[in-house]
């Protein structure tokens, strides 16, 4: 089924910083099922890239196979994009990042292309914080092939038209935490209050940022049985903290109940606005946020919000220690400069 959007806008529609209006973040027309969670969290992406004042033309969209992987096309048609194959948008990505670092990347998942076939890149490109944001489009099933199990299937879950799954699921989120990644949060695609400023702060978090999002197929996943449906999440979520993000030179106003707040700000001067329970774990330790995760697990709780957070970190072009320049914008005199250099450079390994 397609959904169409109207053609029609209104021509005093308000502009961003930058003089964009939203409908400039927006792309071609969803083929995906009329319902389907994905297409609120490509909403909620043209929404928060509309709020942070991107330039469409900066932002470079990748993405593997899977009714995830269709969304890219559904949201910022006029910036760079590349669909490649199965479970290989982390290399592309790396790739890409390593040639041109000045760009925004943006990379599209699933619970299949992420944790089945795409595993082993997954954990690479996690452990060497590219910096990039990563965000996985979690429904528990493969949408595309009548909606088997995926490895992100919790045990005992069921489908429409599966028996309960046997196997342990892999929590991607506990994955990434231990992988040493510097942001990771999950979010559910019905809370697009929460989902607009977690995905605005992964977005201006220098390193690899992982958001997975919780997001019900409704064609083959969405039973009671099925603990990625609607219903389930609705009655078993549970956030870490409500918050707000706040990008530089941007006033927002918030109001917040009562109890702490802290503020982290972000490497390029922007901050995040975390407002803590009496029970919110510490974002800022590993091991703090795995406990925390499997606690919620413990009670049959879905725990969303930022689950881990650490501004330290050395993304891949610092650990690497490349040139500040983007490769391919470098001359030939830059990138073959002379006998002598390159005498002078394997000096340097004797």
């Amino acid at each position: 089924m397609k959904s169409r959007r109207s053609s029609f806008r209104h021509p005093d529609l308000p502009k961003n910083d930058l003089g964009y209006t939203r409908r400039d973040y927006e792309g071609g027309d969803s083929t995906l099922c009329a319902g389907c969670g994905h297409d609120s969290i490509s909403n909620a992406i043209i929404q928060a890239c509309y709020e942070l004042c991107l330039e469409p033309h900066r932002v470079v969209k990748m993405s593997g196979i899977g009714c995830s992987s269709k969304t890219p096309a559904y949201f910022l048609g006029k910036s760079h994009g590349f669909n490649s194959v199965h479970g290989r948008m982390p290399s592309i990505a790396t790739g890409a990042n390593l040639a041109n670092r000045d760009l925004l990347y943006l990379g599209v998942s699933g619970d299949g292309d992420t944790a089945s076939i795409g595993m082993g890149q997954f954990v690479h490109i996690a452990r060497r914080n590219l910096n990039m944001t990563y965000i996985v489009m979690n429904n528990g099933c493969y949408g595309l092939t009548k909606g088997q199990d995926s490895a992100t299937t919790d045990r005992g879950s069921s489908s429409r038209k599966g028996q309960p799954n046997p196997f342990e699921s892999i929590d991607l989120c506990e994955l990434a935490i231990a992988l040493g990644a510097g942001f990771v949060a999950r979010g559910f695609s019905g809370d697009k209050a929460q989902l607009v400023p977690l995905l605005k702060a992964a977005m201006s978090h220098r390193g690899f940022s992982m958001v997975d999002v919780i997001s019900p197929c409704v064609t083959f996943n969405n039973t009671a049985t099925s603990t990625k449906s609607y219903q389930w999440v609705r009655d078993h979520i549970d956030a870490t903290s409500t918050f707000d993000f706040i990008p530089p030179r941007q006033e927002i106003t918030t109001e917040y109940e009562p109890g702490t707040t802290q503020a982290v700000t972000f490497h390029d001067g922007s901050v995040f606005h975390l407002h803590k329970s009496d029970d919110s774990h510490n974002v800022t330790t590993r091991r703090a946020a795995i406990d925390a995760l499997e606690l919620q697990r413990e009670k049959g709780h879905l725990l969303t919000g930022i689950l881990h957070l650490n501004e330290t970190l050395e993304d891949t072009h610092e650990i690497l220690k490349t040139t500040d320049t983007p490769l391919n914008i470098l001359t030939e005199k830059q990138l073959c400069p002379g006998d002598k250099a390159l005498q002078e450079l394997i000096e340097t390994y004797r």
